[in-house]
């Protein structure tokens, strides 16, 4: 028998790390200082970065924010003893609501901001499901209660606050008062008494134009009860006849008929009975940074499932439905978004029937999202291209049809292998809509053009395209830091 006395009997009680392994000078040893080049390059790039940063300090740190003129500035930097050479506030304190809202009435620019609140609550649980129920209802109920204090007096107003109140406070208590283990039995109990806040989602697209662009409520909602009509149609003749093909057609035909024979009937009738309107908002009037979150968020929200729709079709094996989608998508890439933007400004209406008027926003509308709709069709063939054939292969062998393997298996894949590609698509969308200054439309990049023209701030560029380029940055920052979020939360090839 061999000697072993030289192994150890007993385990070594466990020890800390190395104090230079962990924390922030682990990192630094690491990331910063892991050999001569990177300890070189580490200090050449910090001394840049100090002396820019050091520069950028310098000029922004500036007491001019009450200036009323480029002058102003300039006499209140002399009266301090500093450079004129230093950042000019002023414009920025005095145009900033320019800049945001454009031209639209003061008095009701709580409406737009109503709006985007609503959109916050109508994206949450979108984008983040793990959020209860409760806790999507608590915002919505918040959100309704701003509204009720921008809506001024009245018995019937006051009463409508008084039970959002109740209806917050009950919320945020069972939110705040049970611990974890408590908390997860009640948002599952408390599931199946709140609605799906996926409804006010699905309400939210028919919502926005009314509160930004006035007039009667009666139309959206009859433009919502063409959807409904048709979703139960759908759902009818798909159950009791088992012909999808034949539901969508009846669905489609019925949706139609609702919008152009008696939606405008009963908008109007019921109108007259009861007139839920707000004042009508022109739109040459929008502008500023809310005219690039209009643009952005609906061409977003509208490119994606029709990029979908060409995706499947350019992979499609019927010839004339390939033929489209792939003549509708290599056109649009092969024309610059400028040249959509002069056709729906100048060229649309020529095709259309006399007396035809269409409003600017939404031709820009239809023209950014079809744009932007190309490019994300091909961003999602590429995913589907990515799938190994055995995908397809393990739905038929399912018995999945053609729709339920979309739905269920290759769409889902897909999409999750093309989260980068739609993220930066719209991020690009989202800073394309600056270029629809050249048609007219006073985007922030417009307007800060009309405000270096007044003769009070000639001359300033650096603080307007510096604000501009934050309010830009905030957005696209946000978007590109979902899109690291959903891809950890979406990494499930290693379980």
């Amino acid at each position: 028998m061999s000697d072993v006395s030289y192994v150890r009997t007993e385990m070594l009680p466990e020890q800390a790390p190395p104090p230079n392994s962990v924390g922030l000078v682990g990192w630094m040893r690491e990331n910063l200082f892991s050999g001569v080049t990177n300890s070189i390059l580490t200090v050449l790039f910090g001394i840049a970065i100090f002396y820019i940063m050091a520069g950028l300090i310098w000029w922004a740190v500036s007491p001019t924010g009450a200036a009323a003129s480029l002058g102003e500035c300039r006499e209140i930097l002399k009266g301090l003893g500093a450079s004129t050479h230093k950042a000019c506030w002023g414009v920025i304190t005095e145009r900033w609501d320019q800049l945001l809202y454009g031209f639209y009435p003061v008095e009701e620019r709580w409406r737009p901001n109503l709006a985007l609140i609503f959109l916050f609550v109508a994206l949450i649980p979108v984008l983040f499901n793990m959020i209860s129920r409760r806790m999507n209802w608590f915002l919505l109920v918040l959100s309704l209660l701003f509204w009720t204090f921008q809506m001024g007096g009245g018995v019937l107003v006051m009463a409508l606050q008084a039970v959002l109140v109740v209806a917050g406070g009950y919320l945020a208590y069972t939110l705040v008062t049970t611990d974890k283990e408590a908390r997860a039995e009640e948002i599952k109990a408390g599931a199946k008494r709140l609605p799906n806040p996926l409804i006010f989602s699905a309400i939210y697209p028919f919502l926005m134009p009314w509160l930004l662009w006035g007039g009667t409520l009666w139309g959206p909602l009859m433009v919502l009860a063409g959807f409904v009509a048709a979703a139960i149609v759908y759902r009818v003749v798909a159950t009791t006849m088992e012909n999808g093909l034949l539901a969508i057609i009846l669905a489609v035909v019925v949706a139609l008929g609702w919008w152009l024979v008696l939606a405008s009937a009963l908008a109007s009738g019921l109108s007259s009975v009861i007139a839920l309107e707000l004042a009508p908002v022109e739109s040459r009037d929008f502008g500023g940074f809310m005219l690039s979150i209009v643009i952005g968020v609906v061409a977003i929200a509208c490119s994606l499932p029709l990029g979908i729709v060409l995706a499947l079709g350019r992979q499609s094996d019927l010839f004339i439905v390939k033929t489209l989608c792939v003549g509708f998508i290599e056109f649009i890439r092969g024309v610059p978004l400028i040249t959509l933007l002069f056709v729906a400004s100048t060229l649309l209406n020529i095709f259309l029937p006399p007396g035809t008027s269409f409003d600017i926003i939404l031709r820009v509308l239809i023209m950014v999202t079809l744009f932007a709709a190309a490019y994300m069709a091909e961003v999602i063939r590429g995913g589907l291209a990515a799938l190994p054939k055995g995908q397809y292969e393990g739905a038929d062998s399912l018995g999945l049809n053609y729709w339920q393997a979309q739905r269920l298996v290759i769409m889902p894949q897909a999409l999750k292998i093309s989260i980068p590609g739609i993220v930066s698509t719209f991020i690009g969308v989202f800073k394309d809509t600056t270029l629809v200054s050249v048609i007219g439309l006073l985007d922030p990049l417009g307007l800060s053009n009309s405000i270096r023209a007044d003769q009070a701030w000639n001359g300033l560029v650096w603080e307007l395209y510096g604000f501009i380029a934050l309010l830009f940055f905030v957005v696209c920052f946000s978007m590109s830091r979902y899109s690291m979020y959903l891809e950890r939360k979406l990494q499930t090839g290693h379980r």
